[in-house]
């Protein structure tokens, strides 16, 4: 019997460890483990089906991203190389949502996911008015417009993760 469970044991080994079974791994089984997880990684859930659990990590990504984000925009848009210049309103207004999104990261508030998902809206707006920089390419231009959209709709799925947020289950039911 110990024979057995000890040949057992160097079998898995060998598989798992070895540099000759370095073509023979489950690599899907790593990747699910590693890059996507259903509780870490929650983008592809409906959020009315989130946990608690769930809805803060994805908060946390949103809020981490937006903070970044909009920090590098609110110090880019006070140089004088920025592309359209200088602008110090630019630069309060990307400050403010930078702020709002550690706030929103912190607490979850309905009202801070409100003012973080107002600017693609207001970089929509910006654009409408005052154009894109002259020095784009009208690829470039779609490429940046496809962008806030895509931030725009993600940014309204964030305000219904934390208008529902109170209302989610601690953890998915029979885990």
């Amino acid at each position: 019997m110990r024979r057995r469970a000890s040949k057992d044991i160097q079998k898995d080994l060998e598989e798992v460890g070895s540099p000759r079974a370095f073509g023979r791994m489950s690599w899907d089984k790593y990747l699910k483990r590693y890059v996507w997880d259903d509780v870490k990684t929650p983008y592809l859930v409906r959020a009315s089906k989130l946990t608690k659990e769930q809805a803060s990590n994805e908060v946390f990504a949103f809020s981490l991203f937006f903070a970044v984000l909009f920090a590098v925009i609110s110090m880019a848009s006070l140089s004088d190389d920025a592309p359209m210049g200088r602008s110090t309103g630019v630069s309060v207004y990307a400050f403010t949502v930078a702020c709002c999104a550690v706030v929103l990261g912190a607490t979850r508030h309905y009202y801070a996911a409100l003012y973080c998902s107002s600017a693609p809206v207001v970089v929509l707006c910006y654009f409408f008015v005052y154009g894109f920089p002259p020095n784009l390419h009208l690829v470039d231009e779609g490429l940046l417009l496809a962008v806030t959209l895509i931030l725009l709709r993600y940014t309204m799925r964030v305000v219904t993760i934390a208008r529902t947020y109170e209302d989610m289950p601690d953890s998915a039911p029979g885990a």
